[in-house]
């Protein structure tokens, strides 16, 4: 697996932990979470909670499918980064810089995941690799004949 794809699975972890920790924050203390309505498009915090818990969920678990190769993921993983990023504009009033770090972020994501794209997946499907021959096995069992044994 290139290193790309770890990067941009570990990231989406980082993401959707970030997300579940906001959404336990705004379950927990509703008070504590500063909004203001004439910036923000959702109001209900109660309901936003509960798509940042469930939507972090879905982050975390892409990305680790992506840290397990699994070629479902990378799918996954873009249209979740991509709803990711379109659902932050709507927190660009009340939040511009987290907003705009998060849209980095997930462009960041997006390039890790569509970057090579056939490099990776011929990677991930072993066709880049290289038979061995017969002289080469050969020579790998002798060498290993004449290895004086370890005491």
């Amino acid at each position: 697996m290139t290193g790309i794809v770890v990067f941009a699975g570990a990231l989406l972890m980082m993401t959707g932990l970030v997300n579940v920790f906001e959404g336990f924050i705004a379950l927990v203390s509703d008070e504590r979470v500063a909004i203001a309505r004439e910036q923000l498009v959702i109001v209900d915090v109660t309901a936003w909670g509960w798509t940042l818990v469930v939507f972090g969920l879905l982050l975390m678990g892409v990305g680790a499918a992506l840290l397990t190769a699994q070629t479902w993921a990378r799918i996954a993983a873009i249209v979740l980064v991509c709803l990711h990023a379109v659902t932050q504009i709507a927190w660009l009033g009340a939040y511009p810089v987290w907003s705009l770090l998060m849209i980095a972020l997930d462009t960041v994501v997006l390039f890790a995941l569509t970057a090579r794209w056939t490099d990776v997946r011929e990677e991930l499907s072993g066709a880049g690799r290289t038979q061995w021959s017969g002289q080469e096995a050969a020579d790998l069992a002798a060498a290993e004949r004449r290895r004086p044994p370890l005491s």
